[in-house]
């Protein structure tokens, strides 16, 4: 999963985490708060009331049911005040707030209730007590309004919290982006990577660009020096190789050479043989990777098919293989070279023939694609390849069906030429393969307009 996606994901269930947390806490600080806002409201009449009576004294209460002032609390039962006269000389009861039922109307209500003492305030006035109360109902009314208001400010706020930090994550990782996408992906070797710093104002970020480019630098250097190694090696072992087969020839030249002799100089020279065979395929290696073949020829890949298939046809005869070439659409490789070309359908046409079965088949389908590729198959018959060994197929002197008939070396440098020239071309080499049913080669080409900035014919 990419690191935007981890984070965006995070911050969602992050955000769903603090929603339900918010689903348990919010009800009962709502309720508090619906009975603190209930409270004052309760205290706010109680002014009101004591006002009014030092204003109109206890008469404007007598006329209370009639006054139309008070007819909606008694219709809807909302709110209700009550006066009760205390005993002469007695202590008066502490103000305080409390729920308790009240028969209003003859009708049981449940009401939250302050209650205080008026002490008197004229001779002959006796102290009352004084009850007002607000209908639970409305309470919970308010406490309901309150409760989904905020669940919903809630909800919304973590939406909105989830899509801007997605926008800005998304901002955040864009030079990250840009140096996988834009520096990684697509290197098929060190030389295509490009230096460019990345336009980033993240010191993290900034350094990552850095130590990556430093790698890179390094990481070219030795491979320049890897492959100048294996071209002046190649070279220097070619004379004295050369040298060794002429003797051998000469030696067996002399008739009075004993058979024994003649015997051991024989297999010397299939041994000389194999080595030269090894050190131009190295070289032949090294001189592709350094660029010094011309990419200048527009190729058909129908007509090195055939070509191939022509000069091992032998070969695929003496074991019975049979051979179906298929290739449609346009297969015409622009920015190619014909004879490397004809080296890696070699490598893979002969591996085919080399480890199938005899009886066996081999199938050459190409098929161009929508995008402007084309990609070519080599399906054999053979016993297959294990899947633990098909990552290490490309491998340099990496050997697997050693006792394929023929083939004493087994996969040593064919399938890695076949590689490189691939990669020469812009083209990716894949393997696929069942054990038991056979392996499949098969060679993605890019479309022209795709291939890498600088990807033109060598001079």
């Amino acid at each position: 999963m990419r690191l935007e996606a981890k984070l965006a994901l995070f911050n969602a269930l992050s955000k769903l985490l603090l929603v339900l947390l918010g689903a348990l806490v919010i009800p009962p600080i709502v309720q508090r708060v619906a009975v603190a806002h209930t409270d004052l409201h309760l205290r706010a009449k109680k002014k009101q009331v004591l006002a009014l009576i030092a204003r109109d004294g206890l008469r404007a209460f007598e006329r209370g049911e009639r006054a139309e002032t008070y007819a909606d609390y008694n219709i809807f039962k909302q709110e209700y005040i009550t006066l009760t006269p205390l005993p002469a000389g007695g202590a008066l009861p502490p103000e305080r707030i409390f729920e308790e039922p009240r028969q209003v109307d003859q009708q049981v209500e449940d009401f939250r209730i302050l209650s205080f003492a008026r002490p008197v305030q004229a001779p002959g006035q006796p102290a009352f007590r004084v009850e007002i109360g607000s209908s639970l109902e409305t309470v919970e009314l308010l406490t309901g309004t309150l409760r989904n208001l905020a669940l919903w400010v809630l909800v919304a706020a973590s939406l909105l919290t989830v899509l801007s930090d997605a926008a800005f994550a998304h901002y955040l990782l864009a030079p990250l982006r840009e140096l996988i996408v834009r520096k990684l992906r697509g290197i098929r070797q060190p030389s295509d990577f490009q230096f460019e710093p990345i336009d980033t104002d993240t010191t993290d970020f900034r350094r990552l660009d850095d130590r990556l480019n430093s790698l890179m630098r390094q990481v070219q250097s030795a491979f320049a020096k890897e492959r100048e190694f294996m071209s002046n090696v190649s070279h220097e072992l070619l004379t004295p190789a050369s040298i060794l087969q002429s003797r051998f020839e000469n030696m067996l030249q002399d008739p009075t050479l004993p058979e024994a002799h003649a015997q051991q100089i024989v297999e010397s020279q299939r041994t000389l043989y194999r080595l030269r065979n090894t050190v131009r395929t190295l070289l032949l290696i090294a001189n592709i990777e350094n660029e010094q073949y011309l990419r200048n020829e527009s190729v058909r890949l129908s007509t090195v098919v055939a070509e191939v298939a022509e000069e091992l046809d032998d070969r695929r005869q003496q074991r019975d293989i049979a051979l179906e070439v298929d290739l449609t659409g346009n297969d015409t490789r622009p920015l190619a070279n014909a004879s490397l070309l004809h080296t890696l359908l070699r490598n893979l046409l002969s591996n085919a023939i080399k480890y199938n079965r005899e009886g066996g088949s081999i199938r050459v389908l190409g098929r161009a694609l929508p995008t402007g590729g084309y990609t070519l198959r080599v399906e054999d018959s053979g016993p297959g390849i294990a899947p633990e060994n098909i990552p290490y197929l490309f491998d340099r002197f990496r050997r697997f069906n050693s006792n394929a008939p023929g083939s004493p070396e087994g996969y040593g440098l064919g399938l890695p030429i076949a590689q490189t020239i691939a990669g020469f071309h812009g083209a990716t080499l894949r393997a696929e393969s069942e054990v038991g049913r056979g392996t499949a080669f098969i060679l993605d080409f890019q479309p022209a307009a795709n291939l890498p900035v600088g990807f033109m014919p060598a001079s």
